[in-house]
């Protein structure tokens, strides 16, 4: 085998499939990985992902952390906020909006958090009574993040389904396309849309929900705007839903995968968040992250360019054998702490991670309070197919309902 012959590409189905081998292969022979066709460089082990995270003055966010040519561009910022900015502009946005988003919010959602996934829970384990197989991402990981999300921002229960399906399409991408297509660019606009209606109604009438803390978010005499408000809604549409459904089905696949790994986590449910880390670590949501040079980068040996692309690789990264002893087996309990990059890490370190932590933790722990054991009919899983996030579109599962 030459360096040569060793490919990364983000849209490729078989990679989708399994992308673990092509990143040993990439972090022992190409740690610094040129694509000329697609034009972009690869970093993919663990110190220099870390590295590049903590990095936002030399890789920069100002484009996007895409690598669709449409979700590129200036313009990023629009859809993903503070994500696509870099400081002071990202410093002043998200500090303002951190005013809303606050740990005790979070907090003091949990309850409501628990009952939509009981909701959900409970109408799919009345499918499974039958003894066929449910669709776990339909009936309850694809649910959940969108509603807890529409809870937060106080969209009307009525309007969620029609908000989830937006959310949906926004994300979604068929065989071979590589680029955002026009039905992902018609739901944006019907997101933003909506929003911009909500964000004026909350204008003339304050209520108790995130938007109205993000009107009322002030830092001596400096507000959001309603463009800004709107940015960061169809952020947490984009990163904060997609992410954390990908979450709630890879803990499930690879916990089937491993039922030797759950049997104590069935014995005691205080195991849970231990098993959303592994499964954090082993098959995170979030693969692959754009940044864009600003200035110019030397890594070994090597110079790249002003301007030039370089994806960071969190799901290489955190395979890498120079950090995790024996990383590709899944091992729930394992030590991970501050080795985690499944949220960034550095100035642009996910906002949402507690969120995203609580919702797994609650959404596994109740399911795990209704059923003995359950089983992947993997022949009939569906993988998404994606150039940056990981996981499933459609999860069959059969249940044994306690």
């Amino acid at each position: 085998m030459t360096i040569s012959e060793v490919r990364l590409d983000p849209y490729n189905y078989d990679f989708h499939e399994d992308p673990y081998p092509y990143y040993k292969r990439l972090r022992d022979e190409a740690p610094l990985y040129r694509n000329e066709e697609l034009g972009f460089w690869a970093l993919s082990r663990h110190a220099d992902v870390l590295k590049g995270f903590r990095n936002s003055t030399t890789l920069s966010n100002k484009f996007g952390v895409s690598l669709d040519p449409a979700s590129r561009g200036p313009h990023a910022s629009k859809t993903m906020s503070f994500l696509a900015m870099d400081d002071p502009a990202h410093l002043r946005l998200r500090t303002l909006v951190s005013k809303g988003f606050t740990p005790r919010r979070i907090r003091e959602l949990e309850p409501r958090v628990t009952e939509i996934a009981v909701t959900h829970l409970d109408a799919m384990l009345e499918q499974a009574t039958t003894g066929d197989a449910v669709d776990y991402v339909d009936e309850f990981a694809g649910k959940l993040p969108m509603d807890v999300i529409s809870e937060l921002m106080g969209v009307p229960d009525a309007d969620r389904v029609q908000v989830r399906a937006w959310a949906d399409a926004v994300m979604h991408r068929d065989d071979g396309v590589t680029d955002v297509p026009d039905s992902a660019i018609e739901a944006s606009l019907n997101l933003i849309v909506y929003y911009q209606e909500m964000v004026a109604e909350r204008r003339k009438k304050l209520t108790d929900d995130l938007t109205s803390a993000l009107l009322e978010a002030e830092i001596d005499g400096d507000r959001l705007t309603d463009d800004e408000i709107i940015g960061f809604m169809f952020l947490m549409v984009i990163a904060g839903n997609e992410t954390t459904t990908k979450l709630l089905a890879n803990a499930a696949f690879w916990g089937h995968r491993n039922p030797d790994q759950l049997t104590s986590v069935y014995q005691d449910l205080a195991r849970v968040p231990l098993w959303v880390e592994e499964t954090l670590r082993f098959d995170t949501s979030s693969q692959i992250l754009a940044r864009t040079v600003s200035g110019e980068l030397t890594l070994y040996d090597t110079t790249i360019p002003d301007g030039d692309v370089v994806l960071l690789l969190p799901g290489s990264a955190h395979r890498d054998e120079r950090v995790f002893e024996n990383p590709d087996d899944y091992v729930i309990g394992r030590e991970i702490g501050s080795k985690l990059m499944s949220f960034g890490s550095g100035a642009h370190f996910c906002l949402g991670a507690h969120l995203a932590r609580m919702e797994a933790r609650v959404a596994l722990a109740e399911l795990f309070k209704r059923i003995r054991g359950y089983e992947v009919d993997e022949a009939n899983a569906v993988r998404v197919h994606s150039s940056n996030v990981r996981g499933f579109a459609h999860l069959p599962i059969r249940v044994e309902i306690r």
